[in-house]
């Protein structure tokens, strides 16, 4: 089974680049289901029912998501929405919206995908994402499922990585997102489970983080918080492909995708 998973997706910028790629990419690696992070899909913040319809129509099958997902108050009535394939964070103190992990069917085969949000660094007062994942995995032990998917939005190396550990062998990947910043630590652990800290972003390349780079150093030299834009230019587009092994659920490959395209 192979699984095609973007990062963050940065606003009108990184929508319109997923719907001109995504042919390419399917055309190239025939993934069996996509997911993309989509907290960010709404002018770098949130969503909308735009927004995520957007996405959907383009060719993505699934959405994650992380801290962002609740900014814009017309976004979480399609967390509730539960034909719309999207999740937030499980580890989220008790709210109303939204689940925090999903099973589907995909052809012959059967998985889940998890959304955790890392709590070090973020101003929420988050649960335990580890013990979270504890409660799900054996939420999930009677279900016969292919794959197990786990979107780590989180900030810190180093909880990542020990979250990847915490998971080997127990779920087919374990890939982190959040900082739009494509690390190089894609691996196999020893246990069998897909690994990398950050996959990255679909978002404007010449800039901070998506951001206006001039705008955003101002900001900086400053200490003076103001509005920053998109940057313009060439959109980056980073991706996974993780291929699992459906009968164990155990992760055969993951492979880092990196790409300049024009939307314009």
């Amino acid at each position: 089974m192979k699984i095609l998973f973007f990062g963050d997706i940065i606003g009108e910028p990184g929508r319109k680049a997923v719907k001109k790629i995504l042919p390419e990419l399917k055309e190239k690696y025939s993934p069996d289901f996509i997911i993309a992070n989509a907290e960010n899909l709404a002018h770098g913040a949130g969503i909308t029912e735009k927004s995520v319809e957007e996405v959907l129509e383009a060719g993505v099958d699934f959405l994650t998501s992380g801290n962002h997902v609740f900014d814009k108050k017309m976004g979480l009535p399609l967390l509730d929405d539960k034909e719309i394939p999207l999740i937030r964070p499980a580890n989220w103190p008790p709210i109303p919206h939204g689940q925090g992990y999903k099973i589907i069917d995909v052809g012959i085969f059967r998985l889940a995908v998890i959304n955790l949000n890392g709590r070090l660094f973020f101003r929420e007062s988050l649960d335990c994402p580890f013990r979270k994942a504890d409660e799900i995995l054996e939420e999930l032990n009677e279900e016969n499922l292919n794959a197990i998917i786990v979107d780590f939005h989180a900030e810190a190396t180093s909880e990542k990585a020990a979250m990847g550990h915490y998971l080997d062998g127990r779920a087919s990947a374990v890939l982190g997102t959040h900082t739009h910043i494509p690390t190089a630590d894609e691996k196999i652990l020893p246990g069998g489970t897909a690994y990398i800290s950050d996959i990255g972003m679909v978002g404007p390349k010449d800039s901070v983080i998506s951001f206006d780079k001039k705008e955003a150093i101002k900001g900086w030299l400053t200490q003076i918080s103001a509005k920053v834009e998109f940057a313009p230019g060439p959109i980056e587009v980073d991706a996974v492909l993780v291929e699992v092994d459906a009968q164990t659920k155990l992760a055969k490959n993951i492979k880092r995708i990196q790409k300049n395209i024009d939307i314009d």
